[in-house]
């Protein structure tokens, strides 16, 4: 049994000469996967009328909020603690130290602490948006080159392997020369999913902000004020899908029922690519007793969790769990064929010719499995690192062998 992979190792291996190809392909494999598109209304075109009153008649002031302001406080904090001599990877040592250390500020992770720089350094709290706002603000204080980022986290199934959820997370990405480059992550053993990073703009992670307070008050229902900070979303980043997505959801909870299917289909509009505006569209209509529309978006879903590797995944570990190994082979070689640079698929994969009594290409999956971490793309490996340095020179792409990473301990 011969193994499907398309990555090059440096150095001779019988495990290189037996299971290994052209890593041509491998760029073109993963994108099919993350390319998937919906294109289930392209008669849809924007609808001032609409958006007005999902916005307001009137210009809506949006609140100054302050997201990266210096809190005097914290800046003497800076200055007490930092020697003033530190530069590049010294200096972001020094910073995650005082952002983690519990000698120094020791900042506790807590998902509702959507808070300002100032107000998360007060707290010693913060969720990853907060979070990477209170390094950002510190370490521009020193002058270096830092941003936002966000990255699409592996999407998730229930149990069942039938509910779909997605989500994107939020770190920072810093610039010490041309090709040196390090990644700030509040909560680096995140799986994320390679070639998703999107740096944003200070303005587009204030749009974040006020989508994520929507988020909260809806939680609350409280509606009023989760559709005011919908509005704020919306106004400060227009293009900014979720936020589009959520003031679906609250206006549908309001029973304004024709602008959220507005909000949701501009929300589809604007990322082609998002499963669950569009699952979210399949609910809607479902309740709304259109089934034939409702049905059309069921099955758009479906067709994306089977182009999609992290779904055969998923179902692939509940066939395992239920002692189905033939089908969950079938599930993990499914995964590898639409993702052939995914490690976890290579172990579940090993550990499924196990069970099933062919340790010889059970450990040559696990070997696999152990040179595409070794030679991967640190940017979405899983670590306990907060603090990881690349050299963008050497990441993993279709052409380069390897990868040299520095660790801030």
């Amino acid at each position: 049994m011969k193994l499907l992979a398309s990555l090059s190792l440096p150095g001779p291996s019988a495990l290189t000469g037996r299971v290994l190809k052209s890593v041509a392909m491998a760029g073109f494999a993963v994108s099919l996967a993350a390319c998937q598109v919906f294109n289930l209304n392209p008669d849809f075109e924007p609808d001032p009328q609409l958006e007005r009153r999902i916005l307001g008649d009137q210009p809506l002031d949006v609140p100054e909020v302050g997201l990266l302001d210096m809190d005097p406080a914290l800046q003497a904090y800076l200055d007490e603690h930092v020697d003033e001599r530190l530069r590049g990877w010294d200096l972001v040592s020094r910073l995650q130290e005082l952002l983690f250390d519990p000698e120094y500020l020791n900042i506790q992770y807590d998902d509702a602490a959507n808070l300002t720089a100032a107000q998360a350094f007060q707290e010693r709290r913060a969720n990853c948006l907060s979070l990477v706002g209170l390094y950002i603000t510190m370490a521009r204080h020193f002058g270096l080159q830092v941003s936002y980022q966000t990255v699409q986290v592996r999407p998730v199934w229930d149990r069942r392997g039938e509910i779909l959820i997605l989500s994107e997370h939020v770190n920072a990405l810093g610039r010490l020369g041309v090709y040196d480059h390090y990644i700030v992550d509040f909560t680096p053993q995140i799986r994320l999913q390679r070639d998703t990073a999107q740096q944003v703009s200070d303005e587009e992670a204030l749009a974040l902000y006020f989508n994520n307070m929507a988020v909260e008050s809806l939680l609350e229902n409280d509606l009023q004020q989760a559709l005011q900070y919908g509005r704020y979303a919306i106004v400060t980043d227009p293009e900014l899908d979720i936020a589009w997505n959520t003031l679906g959801s609250i206006l549908n909870r309001q029973e304004a029922f024709d602008l959220a299917e507005y909000s949701y289909q501009r929300a589809a509009s604007l990322n082609r690519s998002s499963a669950s505006v569009i699952n979210n569209l399949a609910r809607f209509y479902s309740m709304q007793g259109n089934e034939d529309e409702a049905e059309r978006y069921r099955r758009a879903v479906q067709a994306y969790n089977q182009r999609n590797p992290y779904f055969h995944y998923v179902q692939g570990n509940i066939a395992f769990e239920q002692e189905n190994f033939e089908q969950a082979l079938t599930h993990f070689q499914r995964a590898i064929r639409r993702n052939d640079l995914e490690p976890d698929f290579y172990f579940a994969l090993g550990s499924t010719y196990r069970q099933l009594g062919d340790e010889e290409t059970a450990e040559e999956a696990i070997q696999l499995a152990t040179a595409i971490l070794e030679l991967g793309d640190q940017t979405y490996r899983s670590t306990q690192s907060r603090v990881r340095r690349l050299d963008g020179r050497t990441i993993l792409r279709s052409s380069s062998a390897g990868i040299r990473i520095e660790v801030a301990n």
